[in-house]
């Protein structure tokens, strides 16, 4: 199929549609209200459903009932709305039914500016509502990457009856790109034999996320955490580049990680051994991949969009066998190429190892700034 050029926002849209997306629930919040707004013309247009609620934990309760009927629905936020979310998320993570959100990062806390951001990090990779639960979080670092990941989430999520979230930043939702669209997706005719049903008393299903006693929460929990082995299994994605050779490594996901590239490749045309890995399944985690990484290189350099929250997960992989350092930018600024590709140049000039945490040095480098 021929490429065309498509906005990220409206983009993802698309690709959900294309997936047999039945229903779409939401509410406008910069930057990814273009989405919606091609939601509320697209799906009507087949005969689906679309529907502005008056909030966001509206529209996340909307999902929680049309999920329990067994159909693909998602919905898509920003930042603060993705908090406001945060309840009815969990909801469905204890009612065990497949759902997908889409959460274009914006700079915060509270409102922030509407600038890309990866301060989302934390609260949707670590959990965010309360309880045992995991969410499958996916993040793609182009449009191209976001319309194939979304088109096949829903099969994931289906596959494990879980929460998927692609989580992408302000600027992959409001850049344009060349993209090849998916085949468009017959809608199921038919829904899962777990999914709510009326009738007479004995023909009834009922859903619910609430077990009144403590032994039956527990054998939910476990059974979500065996889930979870599965998925950690099966689910785990991440890309290298110029890893052959590598005696330095840097780590970014989404655009940050797509920046770094730019720096490791300007890296690698001056003779510097360094290589990339970008992981694309924030939950699960690379585990392995930054274990074995961490075993290759003498130094890894963190980079993001926020103030060092992915940097956590990599030190605990590392143990400490290998030389750990952050650069983040915040509050809606990127980093550029040039600026990761100095940081490159520091490190591997060997400035000496510090015993102080990666984000303090990189505060204290960061003097002057605020």
């Amino acid at each position: 199929m021929a490429k065309e050029l498509w906005e990220g926002n409206q983009a993802f849209a698309e690709a959900a549609v294309r997936a047999g997306l039945k229903a779409y629930f939401g509410y406008p919040i910069t930057p990814q209200t273009e989405a919606l707004e091609y939601m509320s013309a697209r799906m009507p247009q087949l005969g689906r459903t679309f529907l502005q609620a008056e909030s966001e934990l509206a529209a996340i309760n909307m999902v929680y009932g049309a999920a329990c009927a067994g159909v693909r629905v998602m919905t898509s936020t920003s930042s603060p709305g993705t908090s406001l979310m945060m309840e009815g998320l969990s909801y469905i993570a204890g009612t065990e039914v497949p759902m997908v959100l889409v959460d274009v990062m914006r700079a915060g806390p509270g409102l922030g500016n509407i600038a890309p951001a990866q301060a989302d990090y934390n609260q949707i990779v670590h959990g965010g509502g309360h309880g045992d639960y995991n969410p499958i979080v996916l993040a793609p670092a182009s449009i191209q990457e976001t319309v194939d990941t979304v088109y096949g989430i829903f099969d994931t999520v289906e596959k494990y009856n879980a929460i998927g979230i692609v989580l992408i930043d302000g600027s992959i939702g409001q850049m344009m790109e060349a993209v090849e669209m998916p085949p468009m997706l017959e809608l199921r005719k038919t829904y899962p034999d777990w999914a709510v049903k009326g009738g007479f008393a004995a023909d009834r299903r009922v859903l619910t996320s609430i077990h009144f006693n403590p032994a039956d929460e527990e054998k939910a929990n476990l059974r979500r955490m065996r889930q979870w082995q599965e998925i950690q299994k099966n689910e785990t994605r991440y890309k290298e580049y110029y890893m052959d050779g590598a005696k330095m490594a840097v780590v970014g996901f989404g655009l940050a990680g797509r920046i770094a590239l730019s720096a490791v490749r300007a890296a690698r045309a001056e003779g510097l051994p360094v290589g990339l890995l970008r992981p694309i399944s924030l939950s699960p985690f690379p585990n392995q991949a930054v274990r074995q990484v961490a075993q290759q290189v003498d130094n890894i350099l963190v980079v993001e969009m926020n103030s060092g929250m992915m940097l956590e997960d990599v030190i605990k992989e590392t143990k400490g066998g290998t030389n750990v350092e952050f650069y983040g930018r915040m509050g809606g600024i990127m980093p550029f190429p040039d600026e990761i590709l100095s940081e490159i140049k520091r490190i591997l000039a060997g400035t000496r190892r510090s015993d102080t945490h990666p984000r303090d040095q990189w505060l204290k480098r960061m003097e002057g700034i605020a």
